[in-house]
């Protein structure tokens, strides 16, 4: 969604917006007409977070307020641009720098409304903006992309999608790409993403991206990309079914998280992988008890074919590792587990290393884009276990985001930092900046420690 339209530079028949904290209505109350100040006081408005009223003028609306929260949270200001009526509306309060980037940013995340089969309604209330921030723009877009992908089904957002997704992006950018599709995977030794993938009718594929500068700190990005999880022959029920158009998220975090980078020319060599395929049912689908090759040349037993995000993945992070990055990140819808033990708002963390751990945890406090460090318990990896394979990709449903984590541990050198995050990518309800449907969630915080890390 082209959310341009949610912002403008025209300030003619702009109304005056002011933006008030609790902590401050009463003071910014005494500074307001008789009349206003009895208009609001007949509302009994307080100035809590979320509220708004429109302010009476002698020749009708002569502007709103808005209470917020934090200042520094984008979704503080997220009620506002359905909230107000459509026009156009200039900040009538001085806000620090910081507060400002929040604004701008939570503007557009409460705008957006995913456009692309139903048109919305109603257009947003539009911001004025005389001098806009490039990053916050940037980071909006990121945001975006993550949500239009998610939302999009699967009969549009395939394999063969993603991969024009990537190499939109990679144009954009000037970065090289790379895709093995079909049984090249095979002979190119990725056998783990051919056989998720090989039932569908759409070609399983790795999409490789890379951009930067060689003596740059190498990082690499891997996203899970299941385009659609049916389950495999361990089928869903229908209401486990129904919303997995959404499994590519982690595809859709790492390759929206890809494009940030090089939009803000952050100091890296860039290498982005992403598994994409679709978990069919066919004749070819694998089948519980198989034993499959991997890259890393650790046989796996197939436990449960719905346990099929860990299985991709491995190549890939195997593939990553032999690319000798300074670190690792991977991004994966990969367990209801997580959600049980987190809810859905709050994305699961796995590091094998504190400082990385810690670093993307401040960076989550920092930009108000929040996730929870969970625990690498390797006693775990005894529900791992297989008597006909190196390891199972399943079993007990004790700890299972943290026996997925492991699993994914199992295919990296032990001193190459790497981090895993089990994120849901979905709202399951409306909220002001938070509409049903596909989300980014630690995208903002990654990149802000990202940032912080190679670009002071």
């Amino acid at each position: 969604m082209d959310l341009s339209h949610a912002y403008t530079d025209d300030a003619r028949n702009a109304r005056p917006l002011h933006v008030v904290e609790r902590a401050h209505w009463e003071r910014w109350l005494q500074t307001q007409t008789p009349s206003v100040r009895a208009w609001l006081e007949s509302q009994h408005l307080t100035g809590g977070a979320g509220s708004l009223a429109l302010l009476p003028g002698e020749d009708g609306l002569a502007g709103a307020v808005i209470g917020i929260g934090d200042p520094l949270d984008p979704h503080s200001y997220a009620h506002a641009p359905y909230g107000l009526p459509v026009g156009r509306w200039t900040l009538a309060t001085e806000l620090p720098e910081a507060a400002r980037h929040a604004l701008q940013l939570g503007w557009g995340l409460g705008a957006y409304r995913f456009d692309r089969y139903k048109t919305p309604p109603r257009a947003p209330a539009q911001l004025l903006l005389t001098e806009a921030d490039a990053e916050a723009d940037d980071l909006l877009t990121a945001a975006v992309r993550v949500r239009d992908w998610v939302n999009t089904p699967t009969e549009h957002m395939g394999p063969e999608q993603l991969e024009e997704a990537a190499r939109e992006i990679a144009g954009i950018h000037g970065a090289q790409i790379e895709v093995i599709a079909g049984d090249e995977l095979l002979l190119q030794n990725f056998p783990a993403i051919h056989a998720v993938g090989r039932a569908s009718h759409r070609a399983p594929r790795l999409i490789v991206l890379r951009w930067g500068d060689a003596a740059h700190p190498h990082v690499a990005l891997v996203g899970k990309g299941v385009c659609f999880d049916t389950g495999g022959l361990d089928i869903k029920p229908a209401d486990g079914m129904r919303n997995m158009k959404k499994d590519m998220g982690g595809a859709a975090h790492a390759l929206a998280l890809a494009g940030l980078i090089m939009a803000r020319a952050l100091p890296v060599r860039l290498t982005l992988l992403i598994p994409a395929v679709e978990n069919a049912i066919g004749p070819d689908a694998f089948r519980p008890g198989e034993v499959i090759d991997t890259r890393k040349g650790i046989s796996v037993e197939i436990d449960n074919t719905d346990a099929e995000g860990r299985v991709v993945l491995c190549d890939a992070l195997t593939y990553a590792a032999e690319q000798s990055p300074q670190l690792v990140l991977d991004f994966a819808t990969l367990t209801g587990a997580a959600r049980i033990a987190l809810g859905p708002e709050l994305p699961a963390l796995f590091a094998n290393d504190d400082a990385l751990a810690n670093d993307w945890i401040h960076a989550g406090q920092q930009s108000r884009d929040p996730l929870w460090r969970m625990p690498l318990w390797r006693p775990y990896l005894r529900y791992l276990t297989s008597h006909v394979a190196d390891l199972a990709n399943a079993g007990s449903r004790m700890g299972g985001a943290i026996t997925a984590a492991l699993y994914l541990e199992r295919f990296l050198p032990a001193d190459l930092p790497w981090a895993h995050l089990d994120v849901y990518a979905w709202n399951d309800s409306d909220r002001p900046g938070r509409p049903a449907g596909g989300e980014a969630m630690a995208l903002r915080s990654a990149y802000a420690m990202l940032k912080a890390r190679y670009a002071g």
